[in-house]
Parts: structure tokens; sequence; C-alpha cells
């Protein structure tokens, strides 16, 4: 299993010699027009680096940050990947996005990431800004560069856009004050209420998650809350019905998202099932509709 990414490791990497000492993000991907990351047509921006290890990751590229080796480099077709000073440099403009470094990488990280500072996100959602309605920035974690995320949304405030969050819920946003000033929703994954089944899928506990519901609810900064439904590997039954008889109490208006586990993207050697059938998920959200969740949707 790949090292866990902290709060820690993305502030060595901040070092000098490393980034510069504005405020800067090391961003994997962004999109600029997505309708699937929260309401309205939004910039999605995806930051590098997790603290969990999903076995149904659909990303895993984002998890670890890349530690220079180097053996990505003489796979790339197009040669947009060397060695530069010791660390791998990606020339963008020769990428084909093939992804054959993301296939010879063994640490479930990508070498075709970026380092931006605030202002050059600013210039590039600035290009699109009369046709969105805000951003969206998730990971990885987001939370892991959190001091990041209260400068950029300070600024995207600014420009009359809203702020969303998409988060595993592992960090606490109670003791976030200064960026909760600038966030004005949060969308979190609720893996599993089971603290065993919920540890043996991640690596982490569930405990921040849940409080982290329970709170962004409190403070009406809860948007949706998402559940995986992954036949074999959970106990997706349980699950919905313990996570949509929470939200049925404290805040049955918002959005229950279960989604249908599909095997793209993830790690063949990490799990093995299927998706589910829509019987059964309609089942599920029949459940969470009868626990009170009036806002059920299944993809």
């Amino acid at each position: 299993m790949s090292e866990k990414v902290t709060e820690t490791v993305i502030e060595e990497n901040k070092k000098p010699g490393n980034l510069e000492a504005e405020a800067e993000a090391i961003v994997n991907k962004i999109i600029p027009f997505s309708s699937v990351d929260g309401p309205g047509n939004r910039t999605a921006i995806f930051l590098q680096g997790c603290n969990f290890d999903c076995l149904y990751c659909h990303n895993p590229e984002t998890i670890n940050l890349c530690n220079n080796c180097g053996k990505c480099v003489p796979g790339c077709p197009t040669s947009a990947l060397e060695i530069v000073d010791g660390r791998v440099s990606w020339q963008e403009d020769l990428c084909v996005e093939c992804d054959q470094c993301l296939e010879i990488c063994t640490r479930d990280s990508s070498p075709r990431v970026k380092k931006m500072t605030v202002n050059v996100f600013l210039e590039e959602i600035a290009k699109n800004q009369a046709f969105i309605s805000g951003i969206t920035v998730s990971g990885g974690e987001a939370l892991l560069q959190s001091d990041f995320l209260i400068e950029l949304f300070k600024e995207v405030k600014r420009m009359d856009l809203t702020t969303f969050l998409d988060t595993n819920g592992s960090i606490l946003l109670e003791q976030k004050d200064e960026l909760l000033e600038y966030l004005d929703q949060v969308m979190i994954d609720a893996k599993s209420v089971k603290r065993a089944e919920h540890q043996r899928l991640t690596g982490s506990s569930n405990h921040n998650v849940l409080e982290n519901i329970k709170f962004m609810a409190e403070i009406d900064k809860l948007y949706e809350v998402r559940t995986v439904i992954v036949p074999e590997l959970l106990d997706n039954s349980y699950n919905v019905t313990q996570i949509s008889s929470l939200l049925g109490k404290i805040a049955p208006e918002v959005r229950y998202k279960l989604i249908k586990y599909r095997s793209v993207g993830v790690r063949p050697d990490r799990i093995e099932t299927e998706t589910p059938n829509a019987d059964y998920v309609q089942q599920l959200a029949e459940i969470a509709a009868a626990n009170g969740c009036q806002n059920v949707v299944t993809v």
C-alpha cells in the first residue's frame, strides 16, 4: 500500500526548492466546464494528494505525490517527460494524454501535475467567468492544501462566483474557521458507517466524516452526501439505511446521491466485484426516501 499523503507531506513539498513561498497548490487537472460537480456550470479543480487509499478508487493517480523516481520517463511515447535537475518535468504541449506514465507508475501518482499560484488560477477562471456559476475544488483530498483554499476562495468570492468543496470528510471542517468564511457549500463522501469496514476500505477512520456531515448540516453548508454502492465489498443496505436516517433527521433537503460502483479506472489487483444492477440501487433509494431524504439521486 502506498504511503498516505498528509498535510505535513504537502507542506514539505512547499519548502524552498520545491514550491515558491507565495500561496501555491499542487494540481492534477482543471475541467473548465462541469455539470456534475455541484449546481450549474462550474469549473472543477482537482488537487493532487489524498490521505485515503480506497480499494475502489477511480482515480488512484491522484493519491500520492511524485517521488521523481523517473520510471515513467522512458515510457513516454512523445518525450513529454524528462529528468531536469533530478526531478521529473512534464511538458504539457507535447503530452497526448495516452496515460502510459500512469500505467508505468507503481506509486499511485502522476508526473502530470502543475504547481499553480492563486493568481494563475484566477486567470484561468476568469476566461470562463461569464459562463460559470462558481468553482468546485476536489482531489485527491483538497483539504490537505487548505491554506491555499482559503486564499483561492477569498478571491473567487470577489468575482461573484460560488465556492464548493468536494471532500472525503477526513479533516474536521469545524476547525477551519477562516476557510468556512469563504466556503459556500460542501459535498462529502459517506463511504461506510461501520468503523471497521471504513478502515478496511480506506485505511482510515470514519469518525471525522460523520462529524463533518453533522456540523456542515448544522451551519447549512452541506450540499450533498454521496455513497458508492459496491457489491460484495460493503454492507450497502446497512450503510444507506444509517446514512439516510441521519440525513432524514438533520438535513432532509440535502441531496443524497447513490453511486453505482464502476470498474473504470480502478486498480484490478485491489478489488474484484461488479456494477450493482439498477433494481438493487433503486431499492436502496427507496429506503433512503422512506427514512426522510427528500432528494435522493442515483447515478
